[in-house]
C-alpha cells in the first residue's frame, strides 16, 4: 500500500507536543513556539498564597519528596527500612516513640528474596499481625526501562499511599546519558525518583551506600558525586557510634530540620528505636555524659560545682571538662562551663 504524500496525510493536531504546530498543508513543520515560564509569581501574589503544610510519613524524618537514606554496609539500612514500611503501614509508632498516620507502603526489596523478607518480618513484627498494607517486591526494572512507569502505575491504584522505598537505588538508577558528567548522570538519577515524589507527594526513599573513607561532613560520605544529595529533598546518614548508641542518624534536608538523633538495635527483633535526649549523651563515655548533662541544666559551671553535683571526683572533672572544651563537647569561658549552642533535648 502506498503512503499518501504528507499534504494529503489526515494529521491530528493532539499528536503534537504543545510548543509545537501541526505540519501546514506544504507539509513543513513550523518553528517550536517561544518557550514560557510554566507559573510565574509576583512577589505579593506569592507571600499571601497558602499552601499545604509538607505530608510527612514519619514526622521530622520522613517527609514527602526523595530521601536518600545511606550507610556502610551491614549498619541495619534495611532493617531500618524494612521497619519503617511496616510501622507506616500499620500506623501507630515508628522507631519505637513517633506517632505515624497509617497508610499503603510500597516496598522494593531488590536484593532480597521473598523467604528472606518473611524471615525478617517475623522478627520485627514479633507476633504482631502483618499490616495488609505493605506491599513488597523483589524485582523492578531500572527507572528509564519502565521502573518509573511500574511504581507511577502502583501509586495510582494507591491514591492514599504513605511511603516507597527502594532497597537498593543501584539496582534501578539505569545508565548515565552518553556524554553526560557523573555529576550531572546522579542527579539525574535521583530527579527521575522526585518527579514521581513530587507528582504523588509520598515519601520516597533511596537506601544507598556511603564511601569507605570517613568525612566529618556526613554529606561528603554519602557514595557517588554531590549531585545525589543535591537532587535528594533529604538526605539521611546512618552511621555506627561509639558510644552506648548503636548508631547516629544525621538527617538535612528542604523540609526537615538538620538533626542527629542516637539510636539503639534490637537484635532479637532487628527493630531501630530513637534514644531520648541529644545524641551526644549516648555517643560519649560515662563521665562525659554526665558532665555534659549537668552543664546543659546549669550553664556556667565550674568543674567544683560539676563534681559537687554529680558525685564526680574532683580532679577527673577538672580534666574531663578541659578535654571535652577541646574537642568541642564544652564551651570553656574563664574557667566555667557551658554546652556549645544548638544542643537541645530531643522533641
Amino acid at each position: 500500500m502506498s503512503v499518501p504524500p504528507p499534504h494529503l496525510r489526515v494529521v491530528d493536531p493532539d499528536d503534537f507536543p504543545p510548543d509545537l504546530e501541526p505540519p501546514d498543508e506544504t507539509g513543513e513543520q513550523p518553528k517550536p513556539k517561544a518557550p514560557s515560564f510554566r507559573s510565574l509569581w509576583t512577589a505579593d501574589a506569592l507571600m499571601s498564597a497558602v499552601f499545604p503544610e509538607p505530608k510527612w510519613a514519619v514526622p521530622g524524618i520522613l517527609a514527602e519528596g526523595v530521601s536518600l537514606l545511606a550507610g556502610p554496609p551491614k549498619v541495619g539500612k534495611s532493617w531500618l527500612s524494612l521497619g519503617l514500611g511496616l510501622q507506616v503501614a500499620d500506623g501507630g509508632t515508628a522507631l519505637g516513640s513517633i506517632p505515624v498516620t497509617a497508610g499503603p507502603v510500597l516496598y522494593l526489596a531488590l536484593e532480597d528474596t521473598p523467604r528472606r523478607l518473611q524471615h525478617r518480618m517475623g522478627k520485627l513484627l514479633a507476633g504482631k499481625p502483618a499490616p495488609a498494607g505493605l506491599h513488597l517486591e523483589t524485582a523492578c526494572p531500572p527507572l528509564p526501562q519502565g521502573g518509573e512507569l511500574a511504581i507511577a502505575a502502583w501509586l495510582t491504584e494507591h491514591p492514599d499511599a504513605r511511603m516507597v522505598v527502594i532497597d537498593v537505588f543501584a539496582k534501578v538508577r539505569g545508565n548515565a546519558a552518553p556524554g553526560a558528567s557523573a555529576y550531572d548522570a546522579d542527579y539525574a538519577a535521583v530527579g527521575r525518583a522526585k518527579r514521581l515524589a513530587d507528582h504523588f507527594g509520598v515519601a520516597l526513599v533511596l537506601v544507598h551506600h556511603v564511601r569507605k573513607a570517613g568525612s566529618d561532613d556526613f554529606l561528603a560520605e554519602v557514595s557517588g558525586t554531590n549531585g545525589l544529595a543535591g537532587a535528594a529533598d533529604t538526605t539521611i546518614v546512618l552511621k555506627r557510634s561509639r558510644g552506648k548508641a548503636d548508631g547516629v542518624l544525621h538527617i538535612t534536608g528542604r523540609d526537615v530540620d538538620e538533626a542527629e538523633h542516637a539510636m539503639s538495635f534490637q537484635p532479637e527483633t532487628g527493630a531501630w528505636h530513637l534514644l531520648d535526649g541529644p545524641a551526644a549523651d549516648h555517643t560519649i563515655g560515662d563521665t562525659r555524659a554526665t558532665i555534659l548533662r549537668y552543664v546543659r541544666d546549669h550553664p556556667g559551671s565550674r568543674p567544683v560545682d560539676i563534681s559537687d553535683g554529680t558525685g564526680l571526683d574532683r580532679e577527673n572533672t577538672r580534666r574531663t571538662c578541659s578535654r571535652m572544651a577541646a574537642d568541642g563537647q564544652l564551651t570553656a569561658n574563664h574557667g566555667t562551663y557551658t554546652a556549645p549552642t544548638g544542643q537541645t533535648d530531643h522533641p
